[in-house]
Formats: structure tokens, sequence, C-alpha cells
């Protein structure tokens, strides 16, 4: 099984695009800090991110640099030919789910939304005419 469960911070801003079919990615980075061991120095892991359809246009909405999010996913190895001609290696992590920790209205946090107004739920009127009752 192939799964990461990632928490970290923004790197860059989103950067929104459609591949040539109309298919919404957004890619961008984060940045992980590792537990520390004793006295030693943080150290920290970044991560390429990808999301595709919906959760890509989503992110590229409501996230930028600096916020915080948790990412659900796989790791994508990849290998390519670099333009001096050496192989090299791509880790990527694409997105199955990922969510928003940074709270809303703090400083660098997600632009301000009003969530849709609640559907009203038909009201049930009472029905007293028993005049066209059979029996």
């Amino acid at each position: 099984m192939n799964k990461v469960f990632l928490i970290g911070n923004l790197t860059r801003d989103p950067e929104l695009s459609e591949t040539a079919s109309g298919i919404a990615v957004c890619r961008f980075g984060i940045a992980v800090n590792r537990r520390r061991t004793g006295d030693s120095e943080p150290q920290v892991d970044f991560f390429n991110v990808t999301a595709w359809r919906g959760l890509a246009d989503t992110v590229a909405r409501f996230c930028k640099k600096g916020n915080k999010i948790s990412v659900v996913g796989q790791i994508q190895i990849r290998q390519y030919e670099g333009n001096d001609g050496t192989k090299r290696t791509s880790v990527d992590v694409i997105a199955d789910d990922i969510e928003f920790l940074t709270p809303k209205n703090s400083a660098g946090g997600e632009e301000d939304f009003t969530p849709a107004a609640p559907k009203k739920r038909p009201t049930l009127e009472a029905f007293d005419d028993d005049s066209d009752i059979p029996f």
C-alpha cells in the first residue's frame, strides 16, 4: 500500500493550470518539520504536491504561501533525463485529500468566504379537513 500523511506549510503559492483536455491540476510545495532528537537542529523536508480536479480548484482558491495544511495521498516516483543528459529522479505526492489547518482570518490565513446558506427544510402544514374521508 502506498499512502502518505504529511502536515506542513506551503512554501509557495499554489499554481493552478489545466491539462489539454481541461482537467484542473494544482501544484505546490510544502515544508514538513522532522521530529527533533535531543538538542539537534530542526530539520525540514520539502515535498512537491499535485492535486487534481475539484481538489485542485479548492486548494488554489483558499491556500497561499505559509498556510498550514495536511495532505493525504500517495508517493509517485518519476525518472527523467535532465537538460545536461543525466538521469534524474523526482518524488512527488499525489494528493487524495487536503485539510486546511490555518485558522480563517489569521495572518497568512485563508481568504474570507461565506458558506452557502443552509437550505430550508419544507414545513409540514396541518391538514384538519376531515370532510373528504369516506368513513
